[in-house]
């Protein structure tokens, strides 16, 4: 099966009602008549697996499934093909994948011919893709040398170069609960060996009691797997006179002496030659690593537990927040210990242009709008006195932090017995803790949080269900109810006795006929923003500086979230009344790296004290939902598509 047929088929189990051609199109990037043909294609394919494709009159169509396990048979079947053929790039974002890693683990001259054969492509073909890869490289300073008659080869600090190894590593893009794998195809490590690195890093920080999220042991993994290779195809670190004057204070650290035993028993293992400056390197992704707490912190003095700058950081972003978005967060001790905590070695890694990937981004920003909101404020603080850029991905982070504060407020007494396993930290494991008591109210008493790998060592006589964010394979004689790390509504759906109150539609409160614009032809994101603030302006709706300040806001976070939606806001308040104005487009457009027809600006009016929490559930339900997009999408009259809002 090609990859648009895959893709269609992943549209069609997900959703809950029929798809029309043309917003199967527009994901593929093809037209309508393509797609017909391709949903003829797709019909073949599945009739003798029990499924078809059905064509819903006025509707659009739908997969309609006869035969249960052949259907099941045949996906297993294509989730093998799939995972066989993916060594073969077919998109351009593939094909850049595959260049930077064949060139990042050769480390040698590699000719564009050559690269061209192995994923049969033209020369033309590649060196269009060749100025995406210098795009996908220059954050990591590093460049394309160009050497007649040997070909291209990656060039930049050796440092940087494993910064950017680490990043094309594994393959996150599909990853929700941070369980990431790596990307063995150019990886000359025998599997063995990788396991042996994993258990030395487990077996060290067990030993020198030092807790790490699983996600943080995986990134030290990788790091120490990279500098395996790096060391012996002859590259170790070098780190300029400079750093390692900056560096001598940290032999006298925790985390240097514990980098030193995992080195030494890699070199006992491995039988390898480690230069002292890898001690450094390892100590550097130790100090940089977040260690995990108790969820149950003693507060009473926040000041001695958190460095004073990183003390002051906290207060001032909290005071940001709090003035920006009124969310009564500021004084939770509780939230200021946990950011302290993740600031301190987040400082670290910005120090040393160390990267950081954060999986479960995409979710974090379609599911906790709110917080990634307040967390971009935060942000923003942090840029003012530090001079350092916090990209979304930290971003992400914060707001994982500020959610579980969030979630806090709502909490109520009751009695539970639950334990959370969570993969991904204590902003993740905190989050999930308090979703679930305040949703639970009553029924389930939220004991605690543990990590996979340490639950075998958690005593679970009285512990009546396990919520876990990761599979668990082992029989634990425990029910357990697997749930996203980024907990959405269809979790809490299957976790028994659930409880929610039904939140009231806003979004139709805050959207005025005036401010709809249907089917507009326009051809980039600039034009749409342009014809829509400028609207904005004449009907005396903002102020004119509207248009900076979401451009400002693009800068930090892209509001593009996928199913052809984004959610534009200034990065700071430009209206008296808090207001939304929707454009739907006659073709989509790109937006970052999604594609866009369904554009939704939302402005908050200045020292706004609006519970507005139930306005972007009701937007992430759009955002979650083709269905939706696609009838408003369609919709030409502003009547009949206020009417399809309000039954959001």
């Amino acid at each position: 099966m090609d990859t648009r047929l895959r893709v269609m088929l992943k549209e069609f189990i997900q959703a809950k009602s029929p798809l029309t051609s043309t917003f199967i199109a527009n994901i593929n990037h093809v037209t309508s008549r393509t797609t017909r043909d391709d949903i003829k294609k797709l019909n073949q394919q599945l009739h003798v697996y029990g499924a078809t494709i059905q064509s819903i009159k006025g509707k659009g169509y739908q997969l309609s499934i006869q035969n249960e396990d052949e259907f099941h048979r045949f996906l297993t079947m294509e989730w093998n093909q799939e995972s066989n053929s993916r060594n073969t790039p077919n998109t351009p974002e593939q094909r850049v994948k595959y260049i930077v890693r064949r060139l990042l683990f050769t480390m040698d001259y590699i000719k564009l011919e050559q690269l061209a054969d192995e994923m049969y492509i033209s020369k033309s073909t590649i060196q269009n893709d060749m100025k995406l890869v210098r795009q996908q490289l220059k954050p990591f300073e590093l460049d394309i040398h160009v050497k007649p008659s040997h070909g291209i080869k990656i060039i930049g600090e050796e440092i940087k170069i494993r910064f950017c190894m680490a990043e094309f590593f594994v393959d996150r893009e599909n990853d929700s609960h941070a369980d990431v794998k790596p990307h063995y195809e150019f990886v000359t490590l025998p599997h063995h060996q990788l396991r042996m690195i994993k258990n030395i890093i487990i077996q060290q920080l067990g030993s020198h009691q030092m807790t790490l999220s699983d996600i943080a042991i995986h990134n030290l993994f990788i790091h120490i797997a990279i500098a395996v290779l790096r060391i012996r195809d002859g590259h170790p670190i070098d780190f300029n006179a400079a750093h390692m004057e900056e560096m001598q204070d940290m032999k006298d650290t925790k985390a240097y002496y514990v980098a030193e035993k995992i080195v030494e028993d890699t070199e006992k293992q491995l039988q390898l030659s480690f230069p002292k400056t890898e001690t450094i390197y390892v100590a550097l992704h130790l100090l940089g690593t977040k260690m995990v707490a108790s969820t149950k912190i003693d507060s009473t003095d926040i000041e001695s537990i958190l460095d004073p700058s990183i003390y002051k950081l906290v207060v001032l972003s909290l005071e940001k927040i709090e003035e920006e978005m009124h969310l009564d967060i500021s004084k939770d001790k509780e939230l200021m210990i946990s950011l302290g905590m993740h600031l301190k070695p987040a400082m670290n890694r910005y120090k040393y242009g160390m990267n950081i990937r954060n999986p479960m981004l995409s979710h974090i920003k379609k599911n906790y709008q709110l917080a990634f909101q307040a967390a971009v404020y935060a942000g923003v603080v942090i840029e003012e006195k530090t001079g350092i850029t916090i990209d979304e991905n930290e971003i992400g982070y914060l707001a994982l932090h500020i959610g579980a504060a969030m979630e806090r407020n709502k909490l109520k007494k009751g009695p539970k017995r639950c334990l959370v396993v969570c993969a991904s930290g204590m902003g993740t494991a905190q989050l999930i803790y308090y979703k679930l008591k305040s949703k639970f109210e009553g029924k389930m008493e939220v004991v605690g949080t543990t990590e996979y790998y340490r639950l075998r060592d958690y005593p679970l006589d009285d512990i009546d269900l396990i919520i876990s964010s990761i599979p668990i394979k082992e029989d634990i004689r425990i029910p357990v109810i697997e749930v996203n790390a980024i907990i959405e509504e269809d979790d809490l759906q299957h976790i028994q006795s659930f409880i929610s109150g039904k939140e009231t539609n806003l979004l139709s409160k805050y959207l005025h006929e005036a401010n709809i614009f249907l089917n507009l032809e326009v051809a980039s994101k600039e034009q749409v923003l342009k014809y829509m603030t400028v609207h904005l302006q004449e009907n005396e709706y903002v102020d004119t500086d509207l248009l900076d300040s979401i451009y400002e806001r693009e800068k930090i976070a892209p509001t593009s979230f996928g199913n052809l939606v984004a959610i534009p806001h200034p990065l700071t308040p430009k209206s008296e009344q808090t207001f939304i104005s929707i454009a739907t487009l006659k073709e989509p457009i790109v937006w970052a790296d999604k594609t866009v027809q369904f554009v939704c600006l939302l402005s908050v009016k200045r020292n706004s004290q609006e519970d507005l929490q139930s306005l972007y559930e009701t937007i992430g339900k759009i955002i979650d939902r083709p269905s939706i997009v696609q009838k408003l999408v369609q919709t030409k009259d502003k009547n009949t598509f206020i009417e399809i809002i309000k039954q959001v």
